[in-house]
């Protein structure tokens, strides 16, 4: 890395290698269909405070790592750890609940909800939807903090003009800006995007990747998978290759160019 005073400044590039201070750390994580095993990590851990790309060829298992961190596919083995606190067996909401949110290659927008309800749907602190909090009152209060969070998020992301449109009828791009603010309203430490760029046109993708260094810059550590170099060189500080499931390589994006073994079942020997 160019900053020598960066927490991975001095990690070697080796695959599962021990960071300073990790927020998500997995363990023999296996998952099979049929005879086909789609993850196969014996170690991986994700260093606070960073934007880390999890890139490799289609079919290496990425969206699969995805799912099983976040609670929306189970593995057969292994175990894996969100700043310290065990997750396996836990749903994919309660794991959003602790911190850890994502998003989806194809986005899921509630067509049928407005903008900003699609924004509210996610507040962490939505004590009117219990019965407990029903009863008590004083949930309108913090509807309307919600309410107030949301069209300052959205205001973020330049859709305070989209408020009261329908999810549906935005663009793609529109879409994917917002699932990131449907993402920040659970008020993460971790967030895991699935293609943040896919279908999207150049100047959204540099409006993209601003808010993912904003995430990062606010506190907030950032996991994405993509397929675009030239996006992944641009903003990432760790690299990790899978490859038939596993993490073969691991590094800064000097590294990662520089890696014989990417060049060769990644990027192309030439």
């Amino acid at each position: 890395m160019a900053d020598e005073r960066h927490p991975l400044a001095r990690i070697a590039a080796t695959p599962g290698i021990a960071k300073p201070d990790p927020i998500l750390v997995a363990h023999h994580l296996r998952r099979s269909f049929g005879g086909i095993r789609a993850v196969d990590v014996s170690h991986l851990e994700i260093q606070r405070g960073t934007i880390t790309s999890l890139i490799g060829p289609n079919g290496a298992g990425k969206t699969t790592l995805f799912n099983v961190l976040t609670g929306f596919d189970r593995p057969q083995d292994g175990e894996w750890h969100l700043d310290g606190g065990p997750l396996v067996g836990i749903p994919s909401f309660r794991i959003a609940q602790r911190g850890m949110v994502r998003t989806f290659q194809l986005t899921r927008s509630l067509a049928r909800l407005t903008v900003l309800e699609n924004v509210m749907v996610a507040a962490a602190r939505a004590r009117g939807e219990t019965l407990h909090g029903a009863l008590l009152g004083g949930w309108r209060g913090v509807e309307t903090a919600n309410e107030a969070r949301a069209r300052e998020t959205l205001a973020r992301f330049g859709l305070e003009r989209m408020v009261a449109e329908y999810a549906g009828s935005l663009s793609g791009g529109q879409r994917k800006l917002l699932e990131l603010a449907r993402a920040l309203m659970v008020e993460p430490a971790l967030v895991m995007l699935d293609e943040p760029t896919a279908g999207v046109n150049p100047v959204l993708t540099q409006t993209l990747l601003a808010h993912i260094t904003r995430l990062r810059d606010d506190g907030v550590t950032v996991v994405f998978i993509e397929h675009d170099m030239d996006v992944v060189f641009d903003v990432v500080e760790r690299i990790s290759v899978l490859h038939f499931g596993q993490v073969v390589e691991q590094g800064s994006a000097a590294e990662i160019r520089a890696s014989p073994k990417v060049q060769e079942i990644y990027l192309g020997t030439g």
